[in-house]
């Protein structure tokens, strides 16, 4: 029997290249996104189509945690079970820490790092029952280094990190794995918000020359699926040597 994954944020960017990745090894995908619903199903039936696997898309926001209570249940409803979850959900900020509303904080915070919280605790209780599961949550490289003008960013990526060793060594006497993948800079919509030439400056400073793909991501993620299990608490670079 195929095994099924749940991928947050999967409807650009990392997450759609994770969802592919995992469609074309023989994973069930239950994919949600809030705002790109419609691409989102699209891409849903096409991978569905091209890999012979089961790919439902949901609408969700991952701040909210009665959504998650109730995306948990149609997803066990309509699978049976999830085997790994993929957190990658995640929004930036560009700005000084003194510009910043409280609002734009409080957004930050829940949607990249509570988020993490929200969807561990619904899908880890069946993950505990069945003693098998793994977790792998997206980070970055600014969540070890800290960026200027990203502060929350950082912060919650910062969080993640601390996140995945914590769980790791509370679950891993039920057999599951948790890990971080720590990206660097990878080619996505999240990055439009600069200019050619201060991504040129940027791409200087990474020893691969180039920036990363959200392929690349996938690749790695189906790599942690395949390691042993005694690999847990991990945060896993993947930046081009920066």
């Amino acid at each position: 029997m195929n095994k099924n994954a749940f991928i947050s944020g999967a409807s650009r960017g990392i997450g759609k290249g994770i969802a592919e990745s995992l469609a074309s090894a023989g994973y069930n995908l239950a994919l949600c996104c809030i705002n790109n619903i419609d691409p989102l199903r699209e891409f849903a039936f096409l991978l569905q189509k091209t890999f012979g696997v089961h790919v439902k898309a949901y609408k969700l926001d991952v701040s909210s945690p009665k959504e998650w209570e109730n995306i948990s249940s149609e997803v066990l409803a309509e699978f049976g079970s999830v085997d790994v979850v993929v957190n990658n959900a995640g929004i930036s900020y560009i700005g000084l820490i003194t510009d910043m509303s409280e609002f734009d904080w409080d957004r930050i915070i829940s949607t990249n790092l509570n988020s993490v919280f929200y969807s561990t605790k619904v899908f880890l209780r069946s993950m505990i029952s069945r003693k098998s599961g793994h977790i792998i949550n997206i980070s970055s490289m600014w969540g070890e280094k800290g960026a200027s003008c990203e502060v929350a960013y950082s912060t919650t990526k910062g969080g993640i990190n601390a996140f995945t060793k914590s769980l790791a060594k509370e679950v891993a006497p039920s057999n599951i794995s948790v890990n971080a993948i720590s990206c660097g800079v990878i080619d996505t919509d999240m990055n439009s918000c600069f200019s050619d030439e201060e991504m040129n400056s940027l791409i200087d400073e990474i020893p691969a020359g180039r920036l990363g793909t959200p392929s690349e991501v996938g690749q790695l993620v189906l790599s942690i699926l395949n390691s042993p299990l005694y690999m847990t608490g991990q945060i896993i670079g993947i930046d081009g040597g920066i």
